[in-house]
């Protein structure tokens, strides 16, 4: 009989909800089959059985969060008796306990137990030190003194949701819990982030009785679906894009640059080696990976690309962890991120570039694999954009789309002297980056470079 523990799923991650249940108890679970899948902060993924046996127990019921290396199933051997499966309220159920999780417990006037000892020498009950030493981020979440009844007298917050409530100043009193005893999960919260902004029109001016005023800048109108409308609920993975992206939008002096690229020198070799290259390999040869080993090789000459903004400092790292953002069938993106990019030649760049894409879209990398980028790529090109702009991922401090290559017609130098016009293989690389980190003329030299290395490297001998 083995415990099953929630995985670390992440340097960061401290949490996960469980989110599904593949096998019921007394289902037979094979060693490496999907056991549950789980939901972090950085990814939903399905984590498989570390052994093989019967389910005999499961300890944590689908939607409740807990903390890494919390307990959260059972797997015997095939004469094990299956236990009865835990309510998440039973005494039996550690990872229903508050203090079981990685979590902070916000009251309202009265302090929480946990903090009693600590504020027993207080004169007055209402003394505000006691829940702060238990949760010090409390007093960002802005609790209203009141008591509301769809909360409760004290809230239960993860985490990850406790950092959304205080990075978005959320009002927590005004956010329905929909999570076991009603304590407010991760989808409360972006649901409440994405109302936030949306205030109801104003009311009609009475003078006229005609037409509402306009809604304060910066404040979204509110939209209501009608009959002909359909509504789709946003997918986590599409509410986390939008905060993410709006967060970096918001905080980063975001410029942009774009250089044109003559691909015939690449094409000379990804032309003549392409059905070599897909018989040996299994998938084809792009220009994905011929511009990210530009890219990595062009870093060293412009450390300051592959950096982050610190507090009144610049971190430039010495490795270059290159991100290359995924599209899943539309529903969403992910940047999974090539390790040691630096150390690595262009088939091999190739061969992880494809790997992550084809785990990506199964749903099957993990959160360590989508973390720790120094550099993202993204290939609008392949869906046949001409000119992006794309948005930073941060702490990083650039980010390169590379847009479609269409043929066009160039001017070349002839051999013997002179010009002559001929019909190449041209796209464009577009890169946003962050004026805090360098200036232009560093960010214009550094595509240069690129551009340089594409069109003028013998490519042969990477290939």
């Amino acid at each position: 009989m083995a415990e099953i523990t929630l995985p670390q799923l992440g340097e960061t991650v401290t949490e996960g909800t469980i989110t599904r249940w593949f096998k019921k108890i007394g289902d037979t679970v094979a060693a490496d089959e999907p056991l549950f899948e789980v939901s972090t902060d950085k990814v939903d993924t399905e984590v498989p059985s570390p052994i093989a046996g019967v389910l005999t127990e499961i300890r944590v019921p689908e939607g409740d969060t807990v903390a890494v290396g919390t307990v959260i199933a059972v797997v015997g051997d095939a004469s094990s008796a299956p236990a009865a499966p835990a309510a998440s309220a039973a005494p039996s159920a550690p990872a229903s306990e508050p203090e079981t999780r990685t979590s902070a417990t916000v009251s309202e006037p009265e302090p929480v137990p946990a903090a009693a000892p600590q504020a027993s020498a207080a004169p007055a009950p209402q003394a505000a030190p006691a829940p702060a030493a238990t949760a010090p981020a409390a007093p960002a979440l802005q609790v209203s003194a009141t008591p509301v009844a769809s909360v409760g007298s004290s809230v239960v917050l993860s985490p990850v949701v406790r950092k959304l409530i205080a990075e978005n100043g959320l009002d927590v009193s005004r956010i329905q819990g929909t999570g076991p005893g009603g304590r407010i999960t991760r989808d409360d919260a972006m649901a409440a982030i994405g109302r936030q902004g949306a205030a109801p029109a104003a009311a009609p001016a009475t003078t006229t009785g005609t037409a509402p005023a306009p809604a304060p800048r910066g404040v979204a109108p509110r939209v209501v679906a009608g009959s002909r409308d359909e509504v789709v609920a946003l997918s986590k993975i599409r509410q986390a894009t939008g905060i993410h992206t709006l967060m970096s939008k918001g905080a980063i002096p975001a410029a942009f640059s774009v250089v044109e690229v003559d691909f015939a020198n690449v094409d000379s070799t990804r032309l003549r080696l392409k059905e070599e290259f897909k018989t040996a390999e299994g998938f084809s040869l792009t220009y994905l990976p011929f511009i990210a080993r530009a890219v990595v090789d062009a870093i060293k000459e412009f450390p300051h690309m592959n950096s982050s903004v610190g507090e009144s400092e610049l971190i430039i790292h010495k490795y270059v962890d290159l991100g290359i953002a995924i599209d899943l069938d539309y529903q969403g993106l992910l940047a999974p991120v090539i390790r040691d990019a630096d150390e690595k030649r262009l088939r091999a760049i190739a061969r992880e570039v494809n790997d992550l894409a084809v785990r990506a879209r199964s749903r099957q990398l993990s959160p360590m694999e989508i973390s720790g980028g120094t550099f993202t790529i993204t290939n609008n090109g392949s869906s046949g954009s001409v000119l992006t702009m794309p948005i930073i991922n941060q702490p990083q401090v650039a980010i390169l789309s590379t847009d479609a290559v269409k043929k066009k017609p160039v001017v070349i130098e002839i051999p013997g002297g002179g010009e002559s016009i001929a019909i190449h293989p041209v796209g464009n690389l577009a890169m946003a980056w962050d004026h805090r980190a360098f200036d232009g003329a560093y960010a214009a030299n550094f595509l240069v470079k690129v551009k340089s290395i594409l069109e003028t490297r013998d490519w042969s001998s990477e290939v």
